[in-house]
């Protein structure tokens, strides 16, 4: 069972976390302002899932293995980075065509929401946060570490998710505006891709620290 009195503290640190701007809010708000707020919105569940299985990871020990292992570690980051950067180039491929060109197709929802779910699962880095930072929270003299563990994984994920989708509708109301101007979907579709691609080299650069 949880304690109590570290609840509010646990809230209000999860707070403060997820407010702050990183490579998932970076991603919804590309997502968000290009293809709209069910996009944006689709990534934040879709993030949120995968958060969801480093939370389940964690409860279990199985992060604990990853941390530990060099190898496992390496071949999360460079799936994870690779594919941020296969995302990347591939919306900066349309931006090359020729003047004229239709638009890229918006993907569809189960895509959108694999996408993001594979950026978020594929993140080692979050698997690293949440060991870190869950137990800390935790009280092996009240038993069930594992169930404490997994409680407190889905009420950050919750509180990710709502301060997700608040970045998602900003972000989808100002693309909305833009999109009325037709010089913009170029841009975006470049701005998006340089932010995919340099999360994507961030991952790669990333070490073993505990950041979200």
């Amino acid at each position: 069972m949880i304690v109590p009195a570290r609840l509010p503290l646990f809230v209000a640190a999860s707070l403060a976390l997820t407010l702050t701007p990183g490579p998932a809010v970076l991603f919804i708000v590309a997502r968000s302002a290009g293809l709209g707020r069910r996009a944006g919105l689709l990534s934040v569940a879709g993030i949120g899932l995968g958060n969801g299985v480093h939370a389940l990871a964690t409860a279990l020990g199985l992060a604990a293995v990853i941390a530990s292992s060099p190898v496992a570690f390496g071949a999360v980051k460079w799936l994870g980075a690779g594919y941020l950067v296969f995302l990347g180039l591939r919306k900066l491929a349309w931006s090359g065509e020729a003047a004229g060109a239709p638009a890229d197709a918006p993907p569809a929802g189960g895509a959108l929401l694999r996408q993001a779910f594979l950026v978020a699962v594929l993140n080692p880095k979050t698997a690293l946060f949440f060991l870190a930072f869950l137990p800390q929270f935790a009280d092996p003299a009240r038993g069930a570490v594992a169930a404490q563990l997994l409680v407190l994984g889905a009420l950050f994920i919750g509180l990710a998710v709502l301060t997700d989708s608040g970045y998602a509708l900003l972000a989808g109301g100002i693309g909305a505006f833009l999109r009325r101007h037709p010089a913009f979907a170029t841009g975006e579709r470049r701005v998006s891709g340089l932010v995919y691609v340099g999360l994507g080299v961030l991952a790669a650069l990333a070490g073993t620290g505990a950041s979200p």
